[in-house]
């Protein structure tokens, strides 16, 4: 029973410096003359990446897109509608000035709804393409993967035109999502076997191929936050019930009483990648990397030690968040004591990836520990005490409990709770672990 002579520590016992933490609390824009600084609607910060790309964050490709007011506004709003193959309808779709979306309800006949600019409202798109309509260009989350090269090989399930954000650009800047994207001539095509149909005000609507999904969490996005139920957005805004898969012909149950505007902590499915909607105000409340950054340096300062080697263990700095350092901390999954990298317990008639924890004997993953450096996917600004299962991220603790919480969609009919950093599945009771570190000796 050597596990009692050896001091343990939880991160939590360690003596944080509230009150200069408290000063990197807030983002370095708010410090600064706020008046001056362009007005910010929020951010969309794409689930499964810590902090940026694989390869680097490169123009509209990036791991998080801000969504800033326009000097000019460039939203629109329906207006005429034209029905049957009428010369107006042809016109309107062929006008490249004029945005406007076609409904083909059969070879005879297309709806075709007009739209006129709207200076009260800056539009933003986002989608696969990499043409200019489309403000921030989003591909496949491949789990876990290290380089673009790990991507190329999946057929895109997400749309080239995805979806649209419409912000208002007068106090309190309501963002609203709407499926599909105009695409170079201003168009937004429903062909035949796209999902649509006849309001009761004469309007039409409809669903994409494979839709886009959209679940605003109970209690905003604080440690609070509870999870919301995954809803369909329409091409019109309108909120349904999901379908039987997702790109069903039926479409779900209209849902009245919920709209499609976006809050803090509002996920954005599009079938292949998972945003994560902050507005500017939820984010002035979230830990800043300068915060994780202290928190990190704080942890290190406590010279937790492997209770093998007795080597001190150091996590690395938040740039080199993809190498394994030699003071690397590890962990045992399934009891949460943290060591050194060690060949101990690696038992020859397993498969290598269960091991023997030497202070309690548990057998289970060991896997190295990275910090979740991706502030945006924090509730809140407590230390970094818990790792997710499988993938070794850490973070306070209840951003592991809200996101192992939270089922993500995957494929065209399931969900299940990955973690934000990397998007792996999680495993194991919670998905989540409580991490046990050995203080120094001396």
């Amino acid at each position: 029973n050597n596990e009692k002579s050896v001091p343990q520590l939880l991160i939590r016992d360690l003596k944080f410096e509230r009150k200069s933490l408290a000063k990197l609390m807030f983002s370095p824009d708010q410090e600064n003359h706020p008046s001056k600084a362009p007005v910010k609607y929020g951010e969309l910060i794409v689930l499964g990446y810590n902090g940026s790309l694989p390869n680097g964050d490169r123009g509209r490709r990036k791991s998080r897109f801000a969504l800033f007011k326009r000097p000019k506004a460039n939203g629109v709003k329906p207006s005429t509608v034209h029905i049957a193959c009428t010369p107006q309808a042809a016109k309107a779709i062929s006008n490249k000035d004029q945005h406007s979306i076609s409904y083909t309800l059969s070879r005879a006949q297309t709806v075709v709804v007009e739209y006129t600019h709207d200076s009260n409202t800056d539009m933003f798109q986002i989608g696969r393409s990499t043409e200019s309509p489309i403000d921030f260009v989003v591909t496949d989350t491949v789990p876990g993967s290290q380089s673009n090269s790990d991507t190329q090989s999946v057929q895109s399930t997400i749309s080239r035109f995805a979806c649209r954000i419409i912000c208002e650009r007068n106090p309190p800047f309501t963002a609203r999502i709407y499926a599909a994207g105009f695409d170079s001539s201003k168009n937004i095509f429903l062909g035949e076997k796209a999902a649509k149909w006849k309001t009761s005000d004469g309007q039409m609507d409809g669903l994409t191929t494979n839709g886009v999904l959209v679940m605003h969490p109970r209690n905003g996005f604080t440690e609070d936050s509870k999870p919301g139920v995954w809803r369909e957005i329409s091409v019109c805004g309108n909120v349904f019930s999901l379908r039987e898969t997702r790109s069903a012909q039926q479409r779900g149950k209209m849902v009245e009483n919920e709209t499609n505007q976006l809050q803090d902590g509002s996920l954005i499915d599009l079938c292949g990648a998972t945003l994560l909607w902050r507005t500017a105000e939820g984010l002035s409340r979230t830990p800043t990397v300068k915060h994780l950054e202290a928190l990190r340096q704080e942890i290190n300062a406590a010279r937790p030690q492997c209770p093998v080697g007795f080597n001190t263990l150091a996590f690395p700095s938040m740039k080199r968040k993809d190498v394994v350092d030699e003071k690397q901390p590890w962990v045992y999954l399934n009891c949460g004591h943290v060591h050194g990298y060690h060949n101990w317990g690696n038992k020859e008639e397993r498969d290598g990836k269960d091991r023997e924890c030497p202070m309690c004997r548990s057998v289970g993953p060991y896997v190295p520990l990275w910090l979740g450096c991706e502030a945006g996917f924090y509730v809140d600004a407590g230390p970094p005490t818990h790792a997710f299962s499988p993938c070794g991220h850490v973070c306070s603790e209840k951003t592991t409990a809200y996101w192992s919480q939270i089922p993500l969609p995957h494929g065209t009919h399931t969900f299940h709770a990955a973690c934000p950093f990397c998007a792996h599945q999680l495993a194991g009771e919670q998905g989540y672990i409580r991490l046990i570190f050995q203080g120094p000796l001396d």
